[in-house]
């Protein structure tokens, strides 16, 4: 007589979340969802372009520049032009360069970044 086979691990579905390439991640004025980003941008702008900027390897004098919003988005996608570009860093420099912190936050939870 054959004995059954034990079976020690049993199969498990593995659900893999398609990150959202062509989008945000967050809104332009979505501050409150992560406090320290829009804290930084507002009490330390500079801080924070310096940060968005090393996280892309560029000069740091670049981070808060409507050149290097436009390279983030054509990098990742993300519709869009370059006078909206424009206006945006123009008239939300804060809320733009947070936006790109926390983008680049939730593309590097993501494995994507």
């Amino acid at each position: 007589m054959m004995s059954q086979p034990v079976i020690l691990a049993q199969p498990q579905q593995v659900v893999v979340v398609q990150p959202q390439r062509g989008q945000w991640q967050t809104g332009l004025c979505d501050c409150c969802i992560d406090c320290g980003v829009c804290c930084c941008g507002f009490f330390c702008y500079p801080c924070l372009g310096c940060q968005v900027a090393a996280d892309m390897n560029e000069c740091c004098c670049c981070g808060s520049t409507m050149a290097m919003r436009s390279v983030y988005r054509t990098k990742y996608n993300i519709p869009g032009s370059l006078c909206n570009d424009f206006c945006t860093v123009l008239w939300c420099p804060v809320f733009s360069l947070c936006q790109i912190k926390r983008d680049i936050n939730r593309r590097r939870d993501l494995g994507i970044f």
